[in-house]
C-alpha cells in the first residue's frame, strides 16, 4: 500500500537545469508560477504547456518520474476540473441529462483550470527535482539576506523552509510504512466504503503526528549538540556565483512571460 508520493525529492543530475545558479532558478520558476495564472487564452495555454513540458524535458529526469512526484496532487487537481466541467452552465449545452448539463463555457473552464495548476505543479517540481535542500536554503538566504538589516532572522527562517522540503519524501515514506502495518493487523483502508476508510485513516495520522514531532525533536537535539548558533559569523563552502548560463536562463523567461502577455493582449482585444 506504498503511498510512493516522491514530491520534494531531489533527483541528481548534470543537466543545464541542475547547474543553474538556485537564486537564478528559483526566481526564474517564480516569474512563471505566477504568470500561470494570468494564462486566459488557448493560445498561452498551448505555449504554457510546451514551456512546462520543455523545461521538465531539459532536466534530464524522465517525464515519467517527473510526473510521479506529483500524481496526487494532479489528481486532485482532475477531481476539481471535473466538478468545474458539471458546476459551470455558461455558453451552449453540448449534453444534458436530467438536471445535469454539460457546456461549452463548462468544458473550457475545465480545461483551463486543470491545465494552469498542473503547469504550476510542474515547475515547481522541476526545481525541487533539479535543486538540494542545501542548495536551496543557500538561495534563500541570500535573497531575503537584505531584510536582515531590519531585524529579520533570515538564516533561520531559509533553514526551516529547506527542513520542510526535505522531510517531505521522509514522512512520506514514514507514512506508507504505516499504512502497510495498519493494513497487515487487518486495518479497513484498502476495503469498506469512503466513511469507513475515513475512520481508519484516523489510526494512520496519530503515528504521523508523533513521528513529526519525534523527527523535530531529534533534529533539535542534533543541532544543540553541534552548538548550532544560526547564521552567526557562518560561512559557505560553496559561494554562489551568477554565470553566463543563468543569463540566458532568465533572458529566456523574459520571453516567455514576454509572449504570455502579449497574447493575453492579444486575446483581449487590446
Amino acid at each position: 500500500m506504498a503511498i510512493g508520493i516522491g514530491f520534494g525529492r531531489y533527483c541528481p543530475g548534470d543537466s543545464p537545469i541542475h547547474r543553474l545558479d538556485p537564486r537564478c532558478k528559483a526566481v526564474c520558476v517564480l516569474a512563471l508560477m505566477v504568470t500561470t495564472f494570468a494564462i486566459t487564452t488557448a493560445g498561452q495555454l498551448a505555449i504554457a504547456v510546451a514551456g512546462a513540458l520543455g523545461l521538465v524535458m531539459a532536466t534530464g529526469v524522465p517525464l515519467r518520474r517527473t510526473l510521479d512526484s506529483v500524481r496526487p496532487v494532479l489528481l486532485f487537481i482532475l477531481v476539481i476540473g471535473l466538478l468545474d466541467l458539471f458546476f459551470v452552465s455558461t455558453g451552449e449545452t453540448l449534453l444534458a441529462a436530467g438536471p445535469v448539463r454539460v457546456t461549452t463555457g463548462g468544458v473550457w473552464t475545465a480545461v483551463l483550470y486543470t491545465c494552469r495548476f498542473a503547469v504550476l505543479v510542474l515547475y515547481g517540481a522541476t526545481l525541487l527535482l533539479t535543486t538540494t535542500p542545501t542548495a536551496l536554503t543557500d538561495a534563500f538566504e541570500s535573497l531575503l539576506s537584505p531584510l536582515a538589516r531590519l531585524g529579520l532572522h533570515v538564516h533561520e527562517i531559509s533553514m526551516v523552509l529547506s527542513l520542510a522540503l526535505r522531510f517531505v519524501p521522509t514522512l512520506a515514506d514514514e507514512c506508507s510504512a504505516i499504512m502497510d502495518a495498519q493494513a497487515a493487523r487487518g486495518s479497513s483502508l484498502a476495503n469498506g466504503g469512503p466513511t469507513q476508510r475515513l475512520r481508519a485513516f484516523v489510526a494512520v495520522l496519530m503515528p504521523m503526528f508523533a513521528g513529526a514531532l519525534r523527527h523535530a525533536s531529534g533534529l533539535s537535539r542534533a543541532l544543540d549538540a553541534r552548538c548550532y548558533e544560526g547564521g552567526s559569523g557562518r560561512t559557505h563552502y560553496h559561494v554562489l556565483r551568477l554565470g553566463r548560463r543563468d543569463a540566458w536562463f532568465s533572458v529566456a523567461t523574459l520571453a516567455y512571460v514576454a509572449v504570455l502577455l502579449a497574447l493575453g493582449m492579444v486575446g483581449a482585444g487590446v
